[in-house]
């Protein structure tokens, strides 16, 4: 009597432990807060925080026509001022590094699902000198996320995160929350921009490297401009809008210590040069833009600008302001190399006493 009454447990153990099992996974699979399978249920709302985790599925499984693609400096743009400038319908494709193997891999991914009508390409200086190979699984990214595979998706069906955070947070943004969809992975609402942020968050090296021969990237450059370029002649269809955003002239302050100044320089004249060749292409310019660059109230750091100049770069796209053309793209770097001259001569000389000094570099 008692092995039997042992095994009706031990079955009903099993039961019970099974339809557990279950159940976590119906529960993730049918609220999917990574949006894997299916875009949000009808009442909750797309709440996009967790790039790493969400961005591939959003782009696998929404509704949407265009995208904006770039690095953290693009988090902060609200979708809907390019919905309403260009008549689309936008989502992000966000990678912090902005590499450019990273972001093309996203593309990929939104064209092998859409027919964009229209790409918003944030094209960052660093990214012409990154490794042309994905970053992802390297920085310890969920790739049971990235893949088609459900199999290995069991990683994401029993997770405890998901299960006890991830869900409850996009029910309660979704109904309490006040969550904005077009504020996706914004991140700008806790910072301050200003210029003691950026003066205390910039360590300076005191010495100054030798400056690199224009060309000491070309290898590299070249590959990271044929990544771009070849999803551009491959998409005749869709417009690239690409721009170039506006950095500190602190960032040219520490470059040209790094002796990069002039390879960055080069650098972009090149992915300019190459990238005007597109009939499918309209570049903007905004490294130049000296009123924003020597403004240190515009930035967190050398690199992050305020919201403000999100939407500026933006109404500049929609009005055609700020356009490179064939013609006039090797004088605007020219420009470009005798303000930022300027500015490790002079503009940068009134805030010395306040930029403090790596005593570690030799």
């Amino acid at each position: 009597m008692e092995n039997r009454a042992s095994k009706k447990f031990i079955r009903q153990f099993f039961t019970a432990g099974i339809a557990l099992l279950l159940l976590c996974i119906l529960t993730v699979v049918v609220f999917d807060p990574f949006f894997q399978y299916h875009k949000p249920l009808k009442g909750l709302k797309a709440v996009l925080t967790d790039k790493e985790y969400q961005c591939v599925g959003s782009l696998k499984t929404f509704d949407y026509d265009s995208v904006i693609a770039g690095s953290s400096v693009s988090e902060n743009y609200y979708n809907d001022w390019f919905n309403q400038g260009f008549g689309c319908n936008a989502i992000k494709a966000i990678r912090s590094y902005g590499a450019t193997a990273d972001l093309c891999y996203l593309l990929d991914i939104a064209f092998s699902r859409q027919d964009l009508k229209y790409v918003f390409y944030n094209l960052d200086s660093a990214a012409l000198v990154a490794e042309p190979e994905t970053t992802y699984e390297l920085t310890g990214c969920p790739m049971y996320l990235y893949d088609d595979n459900y199999i290995n998706d069991v990683e994401y069906w029993l997770n405890k995160g998901v299960l006890m955070e991830k869900i409850p947070y996009l029910i309660a943004n979704s109904t309490i929350g006040g969550y904005d969809e077009n504020d996706s992975y914004n991140w700008a609402q806790w910072k301050q921009f200003n210029s003691d942020m950026i003066l205390g968050l910039y360590i300076r090296k005191p010495s100054i490297a030798e400056m690199k021969p224009a060309d000491y990237y070309e290898e590299i450059l070249r590959e990271n401009i044929a990544l771009l370029t070849d999803r551009i002649g491959a998409h005749p269809e869709t417009e690239f809008y690409v721009f170039i955003p506006p950095y500190s002239m602190l960032w040219w302050d520490n470059i040209y210590r790094e002796g990069d100044m002039e390879a960055y320089l080069y650098n972009m004249e090149q992915a300019m040069g190459a990238l005007l060749s597109f009939e499918n292409v309209k570049l903007f310019y905004f490294q130049n833009d000296r009123e924003i660059i020597t403004n240190l109230e515009n930035y967190m750091d050398i690199i992050h600008f305020s919201p403000e100049i999100n939407r500026y770069i933006c109404e500049c796209l929609i009005n055609g302001n700020n356009q490179v053309s064939k013609d006039n793209y090797r004088e605007i770097i020219g420009e470009m190399r005798e303000l930022s001259y300027e500015i490790v001569e002079k503009l940068v000389k009134p805030y010395e006493d306040r930029i403090k000094v790596d005593i570690y570099d030799e």
